[in-house]
């Protein structure tokens, strides 16, 4: 066997035990660390500022969950919530509100990852095409993928958001998540 030889055999054998350690679980759990380490935080905070304060003021989206969300909608109400109707808009709100804070705990967790990571990456388009035609962002904060500048908030980082959600919803959490607890027990049934 020549030098060459070796080297691709141990190249090769090296990838294979890496393969060996990761097995099925470490891809899916980094992913929902590494997106919850970057970004549930950042949701957990706005749909914070989505909500009233007290009971039941935490249950219900306030005025500013429908100016962020549907702006022209809160505008023509006068910011009155009472005055935007329940369908669809209170509803649009009203999930979009929750789907803010239960999808990234859900992917934190590994429930229903394959779901919620999906949703989530309709989430982001909508709250995409929601900062672009309706918050009046400027050309460099909306970016370009492919250009020389890769720090634009909406192109450049939305990307990378979406990539792990990608993997989670193709691939599943891994074996440590509640999924994997839940499909035990149904086992155990």
């Amino acid at each position: 066997m020549t030098a060459l030889g070796k080297l691709e055999k141990m190249y090769l054998r090296f990838f294979e035990l890496l393969d060996e350690l990761a097995g099925d679980w470490l891809m899916g759990l980094i992913a929902r660390l590494a997106f919850s380490s970057v970004l549930l935080a950042f949701f957990l905070n706005s749909a914070a500022t989505k909500l009233g304060s007290g009971f039941p003021g935490l249950l219900i989206p306030a005025a500013g969950a429908y100016a962020q969300i549907l702006p022209s909608v809160a505008e023509a109400a006068g910011y009155d919530v009472s005055k935007i109707a329940l369908f669809p808009h209170g509803l649009i709100v009203f999930a979009g509100t929750y789907a803010e804070i239960l999808l990234p705990l859900m992917i934190l967790l590994g429930l229903f990852t394959r779901g919620a990571s999906l949703a989530m990456i309709g989430f982001i388009a909508v709250m995409t095409i929601v900062d672009i035609a309706f918050h009046g962002v400027d050309a460099t904060t909306i970016g370009m993928v492919f250009d020389r500048v890769q720090n634009s908030p909406i192109a450049d980082q939305r990307v990378l958001w979406v990539v792990p959600l990608i993997y989670l919803a193709l691939n599943g959490a891994g074996r440590f998540s509640v999924d994997t607890l839940l499909v035990r027990w149904r086992r155990q049934d």
